[in-house]
């Protein structure tokens, strides 16, 4: 029996060229300047796309082919579609259940949050499943309290481990039984990965709940929530929700709550929630069986309950939708010099009626009224604490007769188009799965029907993208192409494995898990498998190793991408996280040791 061949002669790295000087050159500054911050990421990348054809590696065309790349589009349409998804309270309802039961505890966020995206992204890719959760993390953070900074990178981080879940999770382990197909080697089933990636989203999770929250940078509290507002009017009380007693026909009207007993009615359902009203008129009267959404203290509250008949709930359920975070808010506001209200009372302007916006209380000179306001005379500096739904705020602001203090970042959400979002996402789904299009065709078609089916409009569309995402991506896509022209890849990669000799075959497949997450920091996942799978193949019979158990690790380790903002979902999230390229590699630099760590020892004892 012939004895294997020595690693260097299966693995002899190229001749170092010219080229791959320069490339390995650009390489070594690119990352220098992410991890110095000293230019901002995406203008980086455009300094890469433009050295290129400048040093003469590639042509122009070749060089800026990457933001039209596979990618990128698909980038873009994901967004697009995330944001319509978002748009008509999609994902708001999925992760309602979620924000009730996290509370406002950032572990329990992380571990709900991101234990879902990962199990989302198992079935799809993972930047789309990163994507369609991100409008509703920032809400979760506005909710709960919590920096944005804390939630996006374990989210994000989770939604790429997800990857590693099954077989279709992402794109290197897709590609991964037609590159093993010419070796001979026994094809991978859907599941054969699960043990594997369960164990790495696990620990991925882990790590940011045992301590690894504390690497994250602190980032900025979000903007007070109507709730933490309210707190500051300490006599305004907080939201109940009413029953009108059935058996009785008693003449009561809106505006009795409102000025006997000082509570502000916000919304009325005559009927027991099909027929909501927000906010209704005072003169409206109070039908029996009708239920109330009202704000004000629990001891006047409980008093008119008392006296009248009513059912008091501190907790809300007919109007818990409504009512919500998503829906509506309290705001404050300021009457300028130049408002048409000036000289009219508050009873004359009619918030109510006119604008659909219920006034709380009216302060002047530092001084608050809670009740009976209605005939002050509106003056200039005038502040209005009101409560309505965002789409009333909305429509009010280019009126200018009110400012608003804090800046309305809710976006007015459409459930009736909610059928259209999810069939356009459906669409997608299914070209995806059912055909052989690209996946940038299948999701920009979904993107299309979503616009075309006016869930949002093409400059809602085009605001949705992060700009910043597409130019790092598209900058450094030539760069990863760059790397395999020239041939500097496999000669990293052939030096690399040069130097580790003979080692033992758990050694080995450390090594090759490494070698497989450096390459996939500078050239794409994709390119980085497709580079080291023929190398792992050879390699391992040399030491003695399992070749097909070696390139399941090569594809693996493609998705231990958290040392730079180099992978698309950490390209996503670094502009809404606030994140610099130092926060990856903090935090990143731990958790990629543990991954190579996890990702070995559960291959050794499961295959």
């Amino acid at each position: 029996m012939t004895s294997p061949a020595p690693l260097a002669a299966l693995a002899q790295p190229p001749t170092l060229t010219l080229d791959m000087t320069i490339v390995l050159a650009l390489v070594i500054l690119t990352v220098l300047l992410f991890l110095t911050d000293r230019l901002r990421v995406d203008v980086v990348a455009i300094m890469v796309m433009v050295a290129l054809p400048l040093l003469g590696i590639m042509d122009g065309t070749d060089a800026f082919r990457g933001l039209a790349s596979n990618a990128v589009i698909s980038i873009i349409a994901v967004v697009i579609m995330g944001r319509g998804l978002d748009h008509t309270g999609v994902i708001s309802r999925l992760m309602r259940p979620l924000m009730r039961l996290a509370g406002r505890s950032a572990n329990r966020i992380v571990i709900l949050v991101a234990g879902t995206v990962a199990v989302v992204s198992s079935f799809m890719q993972n930047v789309g499943a990163a994507a369609l959760f991100l409008p509703a993390i920032r809400r979760l953070s506005r909710h709960s309290g919590v920096p944005v900074s804390r939630l996006l990178m374990p989210v994000g981080f989770s939604a790429i481990l997800g990857g590693t879940v099954t077989l279709v999770g992402s794109s290197p382990l897709i590609m991964l039984n037609d590159l093993i197909q010419p070796f001979g080697l026994e094809p991978f089933g859907l599941f054969s990965v699960t043990p594997v990636g369960l164990a790495l989203v696990v620990t991925g999770i882990a790590f940011f709940v045992l301590g690894g929250q504390r690497l994250l940078p602190a980032g900025t509290p979000p903007e007070d929530s109507g709730e933490d507002l309210m707190a500051w009017y300490c006599d305004l009380g907080c939201m109940h929700e009413l029953r009108a007693p059935w058996d009785k026909n008693e003449e009561l009207y809106v505006q009795d709550l409102i000025d006997i007993y000082c509570i502000q009615v916000v919304a009325l359902s005559q009927k027991g929630g099909r027929d909501v009203l927000m906010p209704p008129d005072r003169a409206i009267r109070i039908a029996p069986g009708a239920v109330l959404a009202v704000i004000g203290s629990p001891a006047r509250v409980n008093e008119m309950a008392a006296k009248h008949g009513f059912t008091v709930k501190r907790e809300l359920d007919v109007f818990a939708r409504a009512m919500s975070d998503e829906e509506s808010g309290v705001v404050e506001a300021l009457i300028p010099p130049h408002s048409r209200f000036i000289g009219m009372t508050v009873a004359d302007i009619r918030f109510r009626h006119n604008h659909l916006m219920a006034p709380l209380a009216v302060t002047r000179h530092n001084k608050t009224r809670y009740c009976g306001f209605w005939d002050m005379v509106v003056r200039a500096g005038d502040s209005i604490l009101m409560h309505g739904s965002w789409e009333s705020f909305h429509a009010m602001r280019p009126r200018r007769d009110i400012l608003f203090v804090q800046s309305l970042d809710h976006e007015v959400l459409h459930p009736e188009k909610a059928g259209v979002a999810v069939g356009a996402f459906a669409l997608s789904t299914g070209l995806v799965i059912a055909t052989d299009l690209a996946l940038s065709v299948c999701l920009m078609t979904g993107a299309l029907a979503m616009i075309l089916g006016r869930v949002l409009t093409i400059d809602e569309a085009y605001r949705g993208v992060d700009w910043r995402t597409v130019f790092l991506l598209g900058g450094l896509i030539p760069l990863g192409v760059a790397m395999e022209r020239t041939g500097a890849a496999s000669w990293l990669a052939g030096h690399i494995m040069a130097l580790v000799g003979q080692p033992a075959p758990w050694v080995f497949l450390f090594v090759l898990g490494a070698l497989s997450t450096v390459l996939t920091l500078v050239v794409s996942n994709v390119g980085a498998v497709v580079l080291l799978v023929p190398l792992a193949v050879d390699m391992a019979a040399a030491v003695g190793a399992d070749p097909r158990l070696a390139t399941l690790v090569v594809a693996l380790a493609a998705s231990n991408a958290f040392l730079l903002p180099t992978h698309q979902v950490n390209a996503l999230y670094m502009g809404p996280g606030g994140y610099r390229s130092a926060d990856y590699l903090r935090t990143g630099l731990p958790l990629s040791v543990l991954f190579l760590v996890v990702l070995t020892v559960m291959v050794s004892l499961f295959y």
